[in-house]
């Protein structure tokens, strides 16, 4: 089972970087999850799905990982891009799209 390294990314629902500065090791499923046909919950035979490690930077959770002997995967954060926008871009006598009302 391989485990991905991960710097997870900014929700939507927030506008700060809270949550995003510490680096994750979790593993890949093993077994697809199944619907119980009565109820329709959701279920998996697989244990690993529920361990969530988390580390202060990426080189302590692939010495973790190669410690335990755990195969690992790193994925690089991707760092967020700022557009740049003010109010008064929307009265801009070049705007792009017309003023419709």
């Amino acid at each position: 089972m391989v485990a991905r390294i991960y710097r997870p990314a900014k929700t939507a629902m927030q506008s700060g970087k809270a949550k995003t500065q510490r680096w994750v090791l979790d593993y890949e499923p093993e077994a697809a999850k199944s619907v119980e046909p009565l109820m329709g919950y959701t279920s998996s035979s697989d244990m690993k799905q529920q361990i969530r490690l988390y580390f202060e930077s990426q080189e302590e959770a692939v010495a973790y990982a190669r410690r335990h002997g755990i195969p690992h995967r790193v994925e690089k954060a991707q760092e967020r891009k700022v557009r740049g926008a003010a109010y008064a871009d929307n009265f801009k006598f070049n705007r792009v799209a017309p003023w419709t009302h």
